[in-house]
């Protein structure tokens, strides 16, 4: 199954829109530097959250694109349109794009 893959430069164009961004990493991971706007649903949690999960396209993300990778392919196998992010927030944060971190209140 191949699963579209866009780099943090377009992910960067597409955030002034209104996209639904899934961080897939673990809290503490995601407390430390996260993409602005950027929802968590840690990997190993995916499967009992589809409920949560924003809208039909949804895209990926988590440190370098592994781990994005696989739920992108699971939720994809169950009919979301999903892409990744290439890079992951380590790209993002290396390229020098404004980052929130700092713990978050659910």
């Amino acid at each position: 199954m191949e699963i579209p893959e866009i780099g943090v430069a377009e992910l960067a164009e597409l955030l002034s829109g209104d996209i639904s961004l899934i961080d897939v990493r673990e809290p503490d991971e995601y407390a430390e530097a996260r993409v602005p706007g950027a929802i968590l649903i840690p990997l190993e949690t995916i499967p009992e959250r589809v409920s949560d999960l924003p809208g039909n396209h949804l895209y990926m993300i988590c440190a370098l694109g592994g781990r994005s990778l696989k739920a992108a392919e699971y939720l994809t196998a169950r009919g979301w349109t999903c892409t990744n992010v290439a890079g992951g927030t380590n790209g993002w944060v290396e390229a020098g794009y404004p980052y929130d971190s700092g713990p978050t209140v659910d």
